[in-house]
């Protein structure tokens, strides 16, 4: 479990730095460890006491007599490295390295973590940190709080990660506060050594952990962190929810490309989550509502939720929550709508979401959740209840969980998520209903956004996983490498390839590109016409215009000799004067059912980025475009085109024929294995690509691919 043993179930502590100052760091780490009930020695070090919270105190760590298998640091940051040549000669197996000053302050700061995270990698020991707050493991065989947290977590099944140091203190407390069990948790802190990534492959197969939180404020490795997430969700069916900040992060330099402009920062850490089932939220407060839903409750079968409530106005914003977060108000059988109308006055509302009105207690309450939950048209339900003076809290609660068990036996997997709304007589209530596993929110936005978040994962575990299928015709490899090299050999600094080497890698790859050639002179044109058939395309290639229709550099449909002339000369005046060299280019006119945009462009943090969305001159109005991270899946390659809000154009709406989606899969997942063969590519351009039905040839009729510099020899 990638060395983490001994981080998580240690057999001895060592507190290097501990205190005798009861409001210090040093202090309160030992205290944690002793109050929580520790199953193992714990070893304050410090040579000028002989005891801290009545432990016997050590000198050095040379001086312990036993083994230790995790340190926990709180010297001064300049002491750090010392402290770790101990931990090293003593043969301590993992480090928690509180101490704050490192890169977070500055260059010198970082230049000391460094020299720290040689120390730890050459000596094969495992650390947390520096500059956080600690680890815990609830595990009742271990209870290890090796933290300077003043919350104590209860036990559970939901593991927690936190880069910040402060966040983590107020997921500790929320949690306690809102009984939602730990299994352990981590201040992951400058991530020096062990990263987000290494948590969750150890979470994965912990059998105590049930899900995972994260906060984070960066990725490790990307493709790393996708296939482990992956197995954690896909394969071991653990939830990941996280909170990324950042979202209103501009990227650090301008794209040029169409793909380069629309894919920001958070559009590419979106497209990373969803591909591996990362449910992410935008604020802590989410974080925690949806994780109280997967924490107690089964993951629905199907988006129809069913609502009952005693009051219009809660049920009114309900429903609009439900359909807004993207659920479906389910539709009630007759029978269930008779039995509800037998069980409810007639005033009462028996179609969802059922009204139950302000005079409904327990008895009603207990009949209409279980008739809800047992109607095999509903796969979730919500109950909402305002107390009114009259009704008993405490009752309706105890009556909600009563109705839940008489409709297990029919409905095992059916989650049921609460709204329990004013305070009178409604305390003791949410207690019932936590005490019973039933998540309680304050009012029914949360509820129904934490539904909609379970039911979008439960779809994500019965999607196929796919797979990266084997090209057929394979490509040509080492032609694009060739290619490449003399790009690279004329342009070491890098840039966009020119139309002709940009359409030979696409052919060697298999992109589908119709007939083409460089003309220079009007003559030429028109026999590049006479032989290929008009209509034809000019356009120009130019090592400066990247966007020809804004610069005049396109004619299309152009049907006659004439017309290639004339067009051949008004391109040439409007490009002209335009710096850089630029030719010209004949291309047979091709027609589609529909433009799309296909490209390729690099996140700092995620790396390679395919894209799909409508395409032509409109593609950065509409914003219509899905990304996603390399290496891409059959599925992932299907989710994309589906994804786009322009997908019924593609497949055939208001009469138009339907493109032929294998073919476009087949194009993007190309795309994904030459970025993959070829990561110096790092922007392109096919726009528009001209969809067809099936059957009929797609065609790449314009393309820009970007190339990285050379790297530095070694």
């Amino acid at each position: 479990m990638n060395g983490l043993e001994a981080l998580f179930a240690p057999r001895s502590v060592a507190v290097i730095g501990a205190s005798r100052r009861e409001k210090s760091v040093g202090y309160q780490l030992v205290a944690n460890l002793v109050k929580y009930g520790y199953d193992g020695p714990v070893y304050p070090v410090n040579p000028a006491a002989r005891s801290v919270h009545s432990v016997p105190a050590y000198p050095n760590l040379a001086s312990i007599p036993d083994d230790i298998d995790l340190a926990v640091i709180t010297v001064p940051s300049h002491q750090v490295l010392e402290a770790m040549d101990d931990v090293i000669a003593k043969g301590v197996k993992a480090v928690v390295t509180i101490t704050a000053g490192f890169k977070e302050v500055g260059a010198e700061g970082a230049k000391l973590e460094r020299a720290l995270k040689r120390k730890v990698r050459e000596a094969g020991i495992r650390m947390v940190g520096p500059n956080c707050m600690g680890i815990v493991n609830t595990d009742p065989a271990v209870r290890l709080n090796a933290s300077f947290t003043a919350s104590e977590p209860p036990v559970g099944g939901v593991a927690v990660a936190s880069q910040s140091g402060a966040l983590g203190e107020a997921i500790l407390e929320t949690a306690a506060d809102l009984g939602i069990g730990l299994s352990s948790f981590v201040s992951l802190g400058n991530k020096a050594d062990v990263s987000g990534n290494d948590l969750i492959q150890f979470w994965a197969d912990d059998p105590r952990t049930k899900m995972a939180l994260l906060y984070l404020e960066s990725f490790g490795n990307p493709r790393r962190f996708a296939r482990l997430a992956r197995y954690m969700t896909k394969e071991k069916k653990k939830p990941i929810l996280a909170v990324k900040s950042g979202r209103s992060r501009r990227g650090a330099e301008a794209a040029s490309s169409h793909t380069g402009s629309l894919a920001g920062a958070d559009e590419a850490i979106d497209s990373l989550l969803k591909q591996c089932g990362v449910i992410r939220v935008d604020t802590a407060a989410q974080l925690f509502a949806a994780a109280q839903a997967f924490a107690a409750q089964p993951v629905p079968s199907g988006r129809r939720v069913g609502i009952l409530t005693n009051a219009g106005g809660p049920g009114i914003m309900a429903t609009d929550a439900a359909v807004h977060f993207g659920l479906e108000l389910a539709e009630l059988a007759p029978e269930t709508r008779a039995q509800l109308q037998a069980t409810l006055p007639p005033e009462a509302s028996v179609r969802n979401p059922v009204d139950a009105i302000a005079t409904a207690g327990g008895e009603e309450y207990r009949a209409c959740t279980e008739l809800i939950l047992r109607d095999p048209g509903v796969d979730a339900l919500l109950v909402i209840f305002v107390s009114p003076v009259m009704i008993d809290a405490e009752q309706v609660a105890r009556a909600v969980v009563e109705g839940i068990e008489a409709a297990r036996p029919y409905a095992p997997d059916k989650p049921v998520l609460s709204c329990f709304m004013g305070k009178h007589k409604g305390d003791v209530g949410l207690e019932v209903l936590r005490a019973a596993s039933v998540p309680v929110y304050p009012f029914p936005e949360g509820a129904a956004q934490s539904l909609a978040r379970m039911a979008k994962f439960g779809e994500y575990l019965r999607r196929p996983p796919g797979v990266e299928p084997v090209l057929d015709p394979p490509p040509r490899v080492a032609e694009v490498a060739q290619v490449l090299d003399a790009f690279h050999a004329a342009h070491p600094e890098g840039g966009w390839l020119r139309f002709p080497d940009a359409m030979q890698v696409l052919d060697a790859y298999g992109v589908p590109t119709p007939a083409w050639a460089r003309v220079d002179t009007p003559a030429a044109a028109v026999e590049f016409a006479e032989q290929h058939g008009y209509p034809i395309v000019l356009k120009v290639d130019s090592d400066t215009i990247l966007h020809k229709s804004e610069h005049g550099g396109v004619r299309v449909d152009l049907r006659r000799a004439q017309d290639v002339r004339g067009a051949f000369a008004e391109i040439r005046a409007n490009v002209d004067d335009t710096p850089g060299d630029h030719a010209l280019v004949a291309q047979r006119m091709m027609t589609g059912d529909a433009e799309v945009l296909m490209g390729v462009t690099v996140d700092r943090m995620v790396g390679h980025l395919l894209a799909f969305g409508l395409g032509g001159v409109f593609t950065e109005v509409m914003q219509d475009v899905v990304f996603r991270a390399h290496p891409l899946t059959d599925q992932d390659a299907s989710d994309m085109i589906e994804g786009i809000r322009g997908y019924p154009i593609l497949s055939g709406a208001r009469g138009g024929h339907p493109v032929d989606k294998a073919a476009l899969e087949d194009v993007l997942l190309r795309l994904s294995r030459l970025v993959g063969d070829f990561p110096e590519i790092v922007e392109m351009d096919l726009n528009p690509f001209l969809a067809h039905r099936t059957g009929a040839r797609q065609s790449a009729v314009d393309a820009r691919i970007r190339v990285a510099p050379t790297p530095p020899s070694e």
